[in-house]
């Protein structure tokens, strides 16, 4: 190229390339962060207590949106933040809103004294637990702003009978689909 020539005003610089690749890189971890934080999270499951309906190592996704038009259903799949674990997420069954009474008789849950039909459960008994971490007494009526959650596995899992009812602005979603493994894939119900 002489010395006269200059370069072709059609050729992007180097310097304006990476520009653009920073500006890109930019936009998809703010878009990441913003789907993660307000739409969609990943969780994986390392126990038992949602079996069969969520069986340990599936990967799920939970959504944050159905809660920003809805408030929480019983029946509703949740994840929320462990009252005992800071920072830890669990995922649980909604059987009971605020309001609502909590009566286990005989291996069956009742809510507002009518026995609940839960397939999913599989015929475990629904029993009080003898050791639990806060004090809680049948039948239990749910304080306002919180909700009464129990696994769907009832013989394997630290629920409601345990610690309690939960904060309902402690839950950070609603369970929507197993993503992994591919065989279990499909809708949360």
């Amino acid at each position: 190229m002489d010395a006269g020539q200059h370069a072709d005003p059609h050729r992007p610089s180097i310097f304006r390339s990476l520009l653009s690749l920073l500006v890109m890189i930019a936009l998809v971890v703010g878009l990441s962060w913003f789907l993660r934080e307000f739409v969609i999270q990943p969780y994986e499951i390392p126990s038992g207590s949602m079996e069969t309906t969520i069986m340990t190592g599936d990967k799920v996704f939970s959504e944050r949106v159905t809660y920003y038009f809805r408030d929480i259903e019983p029946g509703d799949i949740v994840t929320f933040e462990d009252k005992e674990i800071p920072g830890r997420i669990l995922i649980k069954r909604c059987i009971a809103t605020e309001g609502q009474t909590v009566d286990l008789i005989d291996g069956r849950v009742y809510v507002d004294g009518v026995a609940l039909d839960e397939p999913y459960t599989h015929g475990l008994p629904s029993d009080p637990f003898a050791s639990t971490l806060v004090d809680i007494s049948y039948p239990y009526t749910v304080p306002e702003g919180e909700i009464w959650v129990m696994g769907d596995n009832r013989t394997n899992s630290k629920d409601s009978r345990y610690f309690g009812s939960v904060k309902a602005k402690s839950v950070t979603g609603k369970g929507c689909f197993i993503y992994w493994p591919l065989e279990s894939f499909g809708v949360l119900q």
